[in-house]
């Protein structure tokens, strides 16, 4: 042991010393860090990336020429040749290196963290034991694998070419200098049998993610078994004359020490997680980026209309919002956006949608014509159009639970889930458990049942209440009225699990039967008759939101009559492909779908009354919300909530008032208006920036000019493109 510890106080003294040493250690890390933060404009967002990149360069540097080069030095210069007569073994030789290393890396991390913080407001990293003990690993087992190709190399010539071969895939392809979720797929797998990949990995899921040790497991495991072999084999390799040759199918050691990551490869090669955490990784660099919207007209959510504001957004929230003139963007620390002629909203939010069905037909590989099949496109699709959120209703649960985690965790790019399973209806003529629909028939059912949705994760439930058997609900299977019993149970159950009950309904007669109970919302209200407005005064008063889904009734109505008009729409070419819309329109007008149309739905429906219901809705002042029920035949997913809030228009419902249903009225019913559904301070930067006036002229919304999810500027032009 003294002989360790002798050796390493000589070690680092003559390591101290040496001017070069610590200019590779500090200084020149130092000139990456301030050279690429000011390239990257780290000021205003993605400072661990830059962190990230000067700390693993600073441990490869460590393990490929501080260490490997180094070593091959002292041989050439016969300096190890003195230690040989010494009784001194190549253990003390080796751990001293290692420990040097260490030693001289850790202030480094100190120094990086804090001028991050100092001068790009990087917050500190929630997890530093993790961090530091992640690193100080990183630091050995990439000096480790340096000690074996000094001992394989018989020359400084050949050692440069080894360190060469090892250290610039692992700087180029690792993830730090250049994101991993940008390279084409088959580099992204190649990259994984690389340690430096699983280094950087770590290193960005404990600052970012707030990460542990246990969180990077396999990567921790991989580096702590390299060091251990490395070191272990650099001894018994160790020669102290450049005259001692090895052989040189030695060298293959220097692939046998990266075996754990080999294996680590060849099983990310077929499961792909890390592939996912490094597109979270980069959503999450994307979502931290700060930037001022300069000059703009704001529609709060709320009914409020701003002029000549200036919104800051910064990690992902409203950070502050400056009535007036505002500061300059660079003294804040942002990027610029010119609002000037543009109107600022909150994400558009969609309460009824039915993802498993696209609303389209074909029969063409990979166009969405099949339940399941592109939901998460279809999350893009309403990212593209502004939509921000949408409500999943008469989904299967399980399926968009699926989803919701993938959007949700950044790994794909689309509008936020929120999700309410299928629907829940009496018994009747129906099928027991049709595709959309879960039969309750006792009250003991419908508390099993909400309790289960409530334990998967559920956000609302949904309910149908037909007042007439036999007229069928916008295309469903005919079902029984939910008994009184089994309604109220059901209600008391949803209230008691904090879940905002909605009801479909057909009639009249199914409103006032919705209203027997404590309910948050209406939905379709009535196709068929005038609702008295007696039942809007109950619903105002209980505070029942109503939904008119007046998209969804038009295009029903098209379709049934062979309309192709709700395909004709801007936004709608854009979201949907081409081949996709020329299929459905060749399949509507074939004999087999022919009858599908003419048995859809109901003779009695009359978009009249929906219309003029919604009018009665609103002069009774009852809290009006926007769904639109996409999936509908030939109401594509993504544009509907324009065409709504152009019909609620049409119908004579004011433009602000329509505004705040499809914002801050919609989060309310969903319970998030505590985060979305308005620009104010510490809300979720989801945002909707237009060009012109919705207030003037409701087309506007249509007019997008920038989209902002999570304070991410999502591009438009790639949503289509992700895998």
């Amino acid at each position: 042991m003294n002989a360790y510890i002798a050796q390493i106080r000589m070690n680092l003294r003559l390591t101290l010393r040496d001017r070069s040493v610590l200019f590779f250690s500090y200084l020149f890390p130092l000139i990456f860090f301030f050279m690429f933060g000011q390239i990257a404009h780290a000021e205003q967002g993605g400072a661990t990336q830059i962190v990230n990149m000067v700390l693993t360069i600073g441990v490869l540097g460590s393990g490929f020429f501080g260490a490997a080069m180094r070593a091959i030095g002292e041989r050439e210069r016969n300096i190890l040749r003195r230690f040989k007569v010494a009784p001194i073994s190549a253990g003390p030789i080796l751990v001293s290196s290692l420990v040097t290393g260490l030693v001289t890396y850790l202030p480094l991390v100190v120094l990086v963290l804090g001028l991050a913080h100092g001068f790009w407001n990087m917050p500190a990293p929630q997890n530093p034991v993790s961090l530091y003990v992640f690193l100080g690993l990183g630091v050995i087992a990439f000096r480790a694998m340096g000690g074996i190709i000094a001992s394989v190399a018989n020359s400084m010539q050949e050692g440069q070419v080894l360190v060469q071969l090892f250290y610039t895939p692992m700087l180029l392809l690792g993830g730090a200098t250049i994101p991993l979720a940008i390279m084409p797929e088959w580099l992204q797998i190649a990259s994984q049998f690389l340690p430096s990949t699983h280094f950087s990995t770590g290193i960005q899921g404990i600052l970012l993610r707030n990460e542990t040790i246990m969180d990077n497991l396999p990567a921790t495991a991989a580096l702590l078994i390299t060091a251990v072999v490395a070191t272990f084999l650099g001894a018994k390799l160790f020669r102290w004359d450049k005259d001692e040759k090895l052989r040189p199918s030695a060298k293959l050691w220097v692939l046998g020490v990266m075996a754990p990551f080999f294996a680590i490869g060849v099983w990310q090669a077929h499961a792909k997680t890390n592939l996912g955490k490094e597109k979270m990784t980069l959503r999450e660099l994307n979502r931290s980026r700060s930037f001022l919207i300069r000059d703009v007209k704001v529609f709060v959510g709320d009914g409020q209309i701003l002029d000549q504001q200036s919104v800051l957004i910064r990690d992902g929230k409203i950070a502050k919002i400056f009535s007036g003139s505002a500061p300059d963007a660079k003294a804040l620390k942002a990027e610029e956006i010119d609002g000037s002629g543009k109107t600022l909203l909150p994400g558009l939010i969609d309460v009824s949608v039915h993802l498993s069905t696209p609303g389209i037909f074909s029969n063409q590989p990979g166009n969405p014509s099949k339940s399941g099949d592109s939901i998460d496109r279809e999350l893009a699709a309403y990212l593209y159009s502004g939509v921000t959120t949408v409500n999943s209703s008469g989904d299967e649960l399980d399926l968009m639970m699926k989803h919701r985690s993938t959007v949700s965790s950044g790994e794909t790019l689309g509008a936020e889930l929120f999700v309410t399973g299928f629907a829940f209806a009496g018994d009747g003529s129906g099928p027991s458990q049709a595709s959309a629909v879960h039969v309750v028939k006792s009250p003991e059912d419908a508390r099993m049942a909400v309790a289960e949705l409530k334990k998967s994760g559920g956000d609302g439930v949904v309910a149908i209440v037909q007042g007439n058997a036999g007229q069928g609900n916008a295309g469903m299977p005919q079902f029984g009225p939910l008994d009184p019993t089994v309604f109220s149970a059901l209600a008391q159950a949803s209230h008691d699990a904090g879940l905002p009950l909605v009801c479909s309904t057909e009639n009249s007669t199914g409103v006032a039967a919705a209203l027997q109970a404590s309910i948050n919302g209406i939905e379709h209200g009535s196709v068929s008759d005038a609702i008295p407005d007696s039942l809007f005064i109950r619903m105002k008063d209980g505070k029942v939101s109503y939904i008119p889904a007046l998209a969804g009734l038009e295009s029903m109505i098209a379709f049934r009559g062979g309309n192709l008009t709700p395909l004709q729409r801007s936004l709608v070419a854009q979201v949907t492909p081409r081949p996709a819309i020329e299929s459905t329109v060749t399949l509507l007008q074939s004999p087999q779908l022919k009858a599908a149309r003419a048995a859809y739905g109901s003779e009695i429906v009359r978009y009249d009354f929906a219309e003029q219901n919604l009018a009665a809705a609103f002069r009774s002042g009852v809290t009006l919300v926007t769904g639109t029920d996409s999936g509908t035949p030939l109401l594509v997913h993504g544009p509907a909530i324009h065409r709504e809030l152009a019909l609620w228009v049409k119908a004579g419902i004011p433009t602000p008032a329509a505004l705040q249903a499809a914002t801050f009225d919609a989060a309310r019913l969903i319970h998030a208006d505590n985060r979305i559904g308005a620009v104010r301070e510490g809300y979720d930067a989801n945002l909707l920036l237009v060009d012109g006036d919705p207030i003037e002229d409701i087309s506007a919304t249509e007019r997008i000019s920038e989209v902002i999810f999570h304070g991410e500027r999502v591009d438009r032009r790639e949503l289509f493109k992700q895998e």
